[in-house]
């Protein structure tokens, strides 16, 4: 039997397909966990997650309740490297503690692997961590597309795009890459593929 659960990391782009891909691989058995949960966790009213992020960037960051405004703040962050890197410094320790937390009360009798969804994994180092990476990828054109779907303009989705390394570069350094551009069936097929590599969930 497995001394540890198989750590497998999720990756991409946004609004590559993750989330999509991920709640596929839950479908099938395997326990996935999604590090932007987390990271809103870690910033949640009362947190000290919270109050250092206020201490940081002010009290505009907050909405009337007192709770974080994720657009005010990702307006902030999006424009500003060095700004993003002051919330990143904040936001990743706590999440990865929780991933690490989350791997080890896994039973590898039961789940040889699980899938953890984080968007900024290279950006951040921490494909060390894990025993094989899957990127989730699309074209370039789909992907602005998708971005902006979300409300945002053509330029807001570019800088967005543009925070994170190229989709290109991810997909070169995977283990396994699913693609979203083609249906439904043809991302499930490859799901199915990238599980039975692994051995099942």
């Amino acid at each position: 039997m497995a001394s540890r659960v198989r750590r497998i990391a999720l990756t991409g782009g946004i609004a590559t397909g993750k989330s999509y891909v991920r709640a596929r691989f839950e479908a099938l058995g395997v326990p996935t966990i999604d590090a932007d949960v987390l990271a809103h966790e870690a910033v949640a009213p009362g947190s000290p997650g919270l109050a250092a992020v206020v201490s940081r960037f002010g009290r505009d960051v907050l909405d009337p309740d007192g709770a974080l405004d994720r657009q005010t703040l990702g307006t902030i962050v999006f424009a500003d490297p060095e700004a993003r890197k002051a919330l990143e410094a904040i936001v990743h320790p706590e999440v990865r503690r929780a991933t690490e937390q989350w791997f080890a009360s896994l039973d590898p009798a039961r789940h040889p692997s699980a899938i953890a969804d984080i968007p900024l994994l290279y950006e951040v180092g921490r494909d060390r961590d894990f025993d094989a990476v899957t990127v989730v990828a699309c074209t370039a054109e789909t992907q602005l597309r998708r971005v902006m779907q979300r409300g945002l303009s053509e330029a807001a989705a570019r800088q967005r795009i543009a925070a994170q390394l190229p989709i290109d570069e991810k997909v070169r350094r995977a283990d396994y890459v699913i693609r979203t551009d083609g249906t439904f069936e043809e991302t499930e097929r490859q799901v199915r593929a990238v599980l039975d590599n692994l051995g099942g969930g």
